[in-house]
């Protein structure tokens, strides 16, 4: 039985059904994105001044992750305009480079997620901090006062971990350097690094922390919470628009001999997904990295 209405459009809406089905679709993540998005503002201007995280993303990898999403766009529309000229390999070539556009923004952002994991950050006690200061000042390492961290306020210190006994309760971090303070408001002068010198380490015992060590991930704190929840499900939709343009590239092209309208009908309704997966994150990148 033919379904109707997956070449010719429908006449009441204008719209075949696949087009029709993908735009309520997008109806309800714009609702998703636009809840996320709205809770982070309301955080975010909520929080008492120099209380956020500020200029604390690597904005060098979030562009090029924009600029790979947009080109990525760009190389979609070419790939349905080739099928509309009856084209399959210029179809395919141009497909393929939208796949590897999108495979190259996950790789990126799975070197971010990484960074994250190998960075740590640490609250010392304000009457333990004087035995960190000397080794800390000596490699000019990143130390900021929290006065909401803990009943009397806490010095934050963050780096690369170099090592951990997890026994003796020690960590061993290449510090970040002093560029600007990280977590909690101020002018930016560089982008969060360690010194990437290995022989600059301090070692950091977790007696001295008003709570425990852990890692850039949601359980450090809101801001991290926000981040990872935002770009992972940006992520996974990425992955489905991926796997999606896989399918079309081998065993869903053989559709070409068979009714080629149709599978233009298709990449064109996919490629209004990914059109709108590359919208949002034009939208996370000012307000995640450039904020």
């Amino acid at each position: 039985m033919d379904i109707p209405y997956t070449v010719t459009v429908r006449p009441d809406t204008g719209l075949y059904n696949g087009k029709l089905g993908v735009w309520l679709f997008l109806a309800s993540e714009v609702m998703l994105f636009g809840a996320l998005f709205t809770a982070y503002l309301f955080m975010r201007l909520g929080a008492d001044e120099g209380m956020w995280p500020q200029h604390v993303q690597n904005v060098a990898i979030g562009f090029t992750n924009t600029c790979l999403l947009i080109c990525s766009s760009i190389t979609m529309v070419y790939a349905w305009v080739a099928l509309k000229e009856r084209n399959l390999a210029k179809y395919r070539a141009f497909l393929f480079a939208t796949i590897c556009f999108g495979i190259g923004f996950l790789g990126l952002k799975g070197y971010e997620y990484h960074d994250k994991y190998m960075h740590w950050g640490f609250f010392v006690k304000p009457e333990a901090i004087d035995k960190y200061r000397p080794e800390l000042q000596k490699v000019d390492a990143f130390i900021n006062w929290c006065p909401t961290q803990g009943a009397d306020g806490a010095y934050e210190i963050r780096g690369h971990l170099h090592e951990k006994d997890l026994a003796k309760g020690l960590f061993t971090i290449v510090p970040d350097k002093n560029f600007h303070p990280i977590s909690f408001g101020g002018t930016p002068k560089a982008e969060e690094k360690g010194s990437g010198n290995e022989e600059e380490t301090v070692t950091v015992s977790q007696a001295d922390l008003i709570r425990p060590a852990g890692n850039l991930l949601p359980a450090y704190g809101t801001y991290y919470a926000i981040y990872f929840t935002v770009t992972g499900l940006h992520a996974l939709h990425i992955i489905g628009g991926v796997t999606v343009m896989l399918y079309f590239l081998g065993p869903g092209s053989r559709m070409y001999r068979r009714n080629p309208e149709q599978l233009s009908n298709r990449m064109e309704v996919t490629g209004i997904f990914w059109h709108f997966v590359d919208l949002v994150w034009i939208t996370v990148f000012p307000i995640i990295y450039l904020t």
